[in-house]
């Protein structure tokens, strides 16, 4: 049986890194009372679940199913600019996530599962059934539409603080400039 660490809803669920850009550490952190619960992540998942969220609200938005109110942008109320609380702990690196509505309570489900080195198959195991490995344990979190939309707010803040992009290639540029492919390998230093 894993353990779950449940969040049904929390008081804060946001997204914030520790470090310098070129160097952060993103992190998923819930809290409710004194129970703090960290996972880390990739940049693009961060990037991806906060993109996923605001599509599904636009979907649940767009639908005659749901009877409470669906904000289109984040609450003002609701925003969250603090840094994330201390001390941060792991508890893992976060794998899988899925993603769903709950119309009973009219919630946003996340469900975080941690990473897990994928088995290796080979040619002839190709068709055979593979054990996927139960988890240890999962972060599940239920949010309420504004609550959510919060999150996406802050998810995009979070990563626009981050190394500005290059004009020409798109690349992420450091603070002492970069090899910019579409400049001949010229050295480019932040336009700024």
């Amino acid at each position: 049986m894993p353990i779950v660490h449940g969040f049904d809803p929390p008081e804060r669920f946001v997204a914030g890194t520790v470090g310098e850009p070129g160097s952060r550490t993103f992190f998923l952190q819930a809290r409710s009372g004194p129970r703090i619960v960290s996972v880390a992540l990739e940049k693009q998942q961060v990037a991806a679940l906060a993109e996923r969220v605001d599509e599904l609200l636009d979907e649940v938005m767009a639908s005659d199913s749901t009877e409470g109110l669906v904000p289109a942008v984040a609450p003002v109320a609701l925003e969250d600019r603090a840094p994330l609380e201390q001390p941060i702990e792991e508890e893992f690196r976060a794998g899988t996530m899925t993603l769903s509505w709950d119309p009973d309570d009219e919630r946003v489900v996340i469900e975080v599962f941690p990473f897990v080195e994928a088995a290796v198959v080979g040619p002839d195991q190709v068709d055979d059934e593979a054990d996927e490995p139960e988890p240890d344990e999962m972060m599940l979190v239920r949010l309420e539409p504004g609550t959510a939309r919060a999150f996406v707010k802050r998810t995009e803040q979070v990563l626009e603080a981050g190394r500005p992009s290059c004009p020409f290639c798109g690349i992420p540029v450091d603070p002492d400039g970069h090899l910019c492919v579409r400049a001949n390998g010229f050295k480019r230093r932040d336009p700024a």
